[in-house]
């Protein structure tokens, strides 16, 4: 009995030994563990921003699936087809220099011009770009434009104000040093002068003539040393002028894309956006949906959206009737509409047209934009057809987002329940001293519509105004230029852009416009499809009751139609932007051809095809010997060739069948001899 005792607590010692050993050896791993992480982590952080984003987020999981069709090599014809530059643009570059005659400011001026500027991103950056070249005519002193939607909002960082609030003041000042004379703010007796309102101020239209300046601020500003111009529609001079104010138009380009650079902390989130996409080694879309509330009232878009969607846009439609934005009536049909091509493609739409134009469902989309209006219901199809759509809010963190804002004050919850009513009171009274015969419950008292998260009125059905807008609504609109901002920057970086819609909620090019003007300055040749809505429209009906399943001429059919609008469809838009923005189209007054000849006419032969419209009755000058290029080579000319064989294997669209089967890559579809499209038609010709 004795020896079982002895041998039971010989045992339990033994057991805890070991207990005690694994205990140990698993203190020794971790300590181990946590030392490897902290060598990793310091190695990670010294390699620069793609590392640490993949050590700490992972919200990019991209499978390599482009990789295996062997689309990444890029000599292959489809990457080519999908992903390579126009060849009818690659002879235009950017040249928006100063020519020999072009003086530096006088050193006296006529006096000082202050602006504000109401408005979105897009109308910033138009009046902006226009105000300067107003300043350049009149041989005025620039004060730094005031935005009048960041500094009338309330709530927003006090650490930066207006102008700097978006952009970076002194790169501004100093490349534009040559052109005009910028100065923070006025002096100290024109302040005063400002303050008391003693100054003459001028609410400029939309467009205004060099002629309006000249002969009408031109004399205010000589008799008082300053004037104020209040800008709230966008561009204020005029897009096309004179031919003998050419460097005017290059001013413009001057501003636009080399002097405006975004503050610090908004390009260095933007570039850390653009690392996370490119970290897959993968070319990416950059697809502008359009489709905001206010494009959607002002061309009358209502019915393609249901229920309250459909009310918001007629709310917004009455809204611009009553104050003059719009004329028009409140009722509109909208199929007849976007027959027209004046409505939105929706996100499906887009999304088919890609697929259908060849690019693969592991796509790098990203989407751009302030707003989709619908909410992220629209956009779910298009994440159906690609399974990598992106944005600037899943690419980024929220503290990131904190050092663009800056230090902001908490503000009281929108969301907050007000009191009840007397009137629900009263009746809930009376019916308790009613005395005690059998009757009903009184009707709950009716619970308060407010904001949903995704910001759309909850007014609707209860008044015909819409309320004030809250604290947090200001600071949300201000919120939004830095969006844009970001969403901009990423855009003018993508291989292929392509937009839903390019009207904004006045009828002038919208941002997306803004971003293809911008490619088509510093990238021509880059992908950006210019589409013809009311053309792409007809296609879509023909298919309307098989949208995933077309056939194979109507295939053909979209490929051409998207091959034209590389070159043919951003020329013809251009006759509606441009004489709205200069800045949407900034050809040819800011670029140049590279080849032999001393001055070259854009016609249907040469890389910029001519309209007899005033937009394009100009000549592109031949670019300087120092920006010509080595001369096409051998080599060159036998890749062109081999882009123009037939590339049977490249092409295909992923439709879903019929079964539900949702497998979208190429050369994955069952059945392989509908899916597969030709791609010699489409090669031969149409982007050399």
């Amino acid at each position: 009995m004795m020896k079982w005792v002895s041998m039971k607590s010989e045992g339990k010692m033994l057991f805890k030994s070991n207990l005690k050993l694994v205990a140990l050896a698993g203190l020794v791993l971790s300590v181990l563990s946590l030392f490897t992480h902290f060598l990793l982590a310091k190695h990670t952080y010294n390699n620069g921003i793609i590392s640490e984003y993949h050590s700490s987020v992972t919200i990019i999981s991209w499978m390599p699936k482009f990789k295996k069709s062997d689309l990444s090599i890029n000599n292959h014809p489809s990457y080519r087809r999908l992903w390579a530059p126009v060849r009818r643009l690659e002879s235009l570059h950017p040249h928006a220099n100063r020519s020999g005659d072009y003086a530096a400011p006088e050193m006296e001026s006529t006096g000082f011009i202050f602006v504000k500027i109401r408005g979105g991103f897009h109308e910033i950056r138009n009046a902006i770009s226009d105000v300067v070249a107003v300043s350049r005519l009149l041989n005025a002193t620039l004060v730094i434009p005031e935005i009048q939607s960041t500094t009338s909002s309330k709530g927003i960082s006090t650490q930066f104000k207006s102008f700097p609030y978006l952009y970076n003041e002194d790169q501004f000042i100093a490349a534009l040093a040559k052109d005009v004379k910028i100065v923070k703010t006025l002096p100290k007796n024109l302040k005063g002068a400002r303050r008391k309102k003693e100054i003459p101020s001028f609410k400029v239209p939309h467009g205004a003539s060099p002629y309006f300046y000249l002969h009408h601020v031109l004399p205010m500003l000589t008799k008082h040393s300053v004037v104020e111009l209040l800008v709230s529609s966008g561009g204020c001079l005029q897009s096309i002028l004179p031919p003998h104010l050419v460097e005017h138009q290059k001013l413009r380009c001057r501003v636009a894309f080399h002097a405006l650079w975004f503050r610090e902390e908004v390009q260095n989130l933007a570039i850390k956006i653009l690392n996370r996409i490119r970290a897959s080694g993968q070319p990416f879309i950059a697809y502008d949906p359009g489709m905001t509330r206010d494009a959607l009232a002002y061309y009358g878009c209502a019915e393609l959206f249901q229920d309250v969607h459909t009310e918001l846009i007629m709310h917004r439609r009455a809204w611009m009737i009553k104050r003059g934005i719009l004329k028009g009536n409140l009722s509109s049909d909208s199929a007849e509409q976007y027959r027209n091509g004046l409505c939105p493609l929706m996100p499906e739409e887009i999304g088919i047209l890609l697929r259908a134009y060849g690019y693969s469902s592991d796509t790098i989309i990203y989407i751009s934009g302030g707003e989709v209006f619908g909410g992220l219901k629209k956009l779910i199809p298009l994440h159906a057809m690609f399974e990598n759509v992106v944005d600037r809010t899943s690419l980024s963190s929220p503290l990131e987002w904190d050092k663009v804002y800056g230090r902001e004050a908490n503000l009281v919850d929108q969301y907050s329940i007000p009191p009840p009513s007397a009137n629900v009171g009263m009746r809930s009274q009376a019916w308790k001293n009613s005395g005690p015969r059998p009757r009903p419950l009184p009707p709950p008292p009716a619970r308060p519509k407010m904001y949903n998260v995704e910001g759309w009125w909850g007014w609707v059905a209860e008044s015909d105004d819409e309320p004030e807008s809250t604290i947090m609504e200001l600071r949300t609109n201000a919120h939004r230029l830095l969006w844009e901002a970001i969403d901009y920057m990423v855009c003018i970086e993508a291989d292929v852009f392509i937009t839903g819609f390019d009207r904004d909620g006045k009828g002038n090019p919208n941002l997306a416009s803004l971003v293809a003007g911008h490619r088509l300055y510093r990238s021509p040749a880059s992908r950006t499809y210019g589409l013809d809505r009311k053309e792409i429209v007809k296609l879509f009906e023909e298919i309307r009751d098989s949208l995933y399943q077309p056939n194979r001429t109507w295939i053909t059919s979209l490929r051409k139609q998207l091959r034209r609008s590389l070159t043919d469809g951003l020329l013809e838009e251009s006759k509606i932007s441009k004489p709205r923005s200069f800045l949407a189209f900034p050809v040819p007054e800011c670029s140049c051809i590279a080849d032999d000849s001393t001055k070259r006419s854009v016609n249907t032969s040469s890389p910029m095809p001519k309209f007899e419209n005033p937009v394009f009755s100009g000549l592109v000058d031949q670019c300087p010997s120092w920006m010509k290029g080595p001369s096409s080579s051998q080599s060159r000319e036998e890749t062109e060739e081999e882009n123009d064989k037939d590339d049977s294997a490249s092409s295909g669209l992923f439709f879903w069948l019929s079964n539900g089967n949702q497998e979208g890559d190429i050369g994955d579809v069952s059945n392989k001899e509908e899916a597969l499209v030709e791609d010699q038609e489409e090669l031969e010709g149409g982007e050399r």
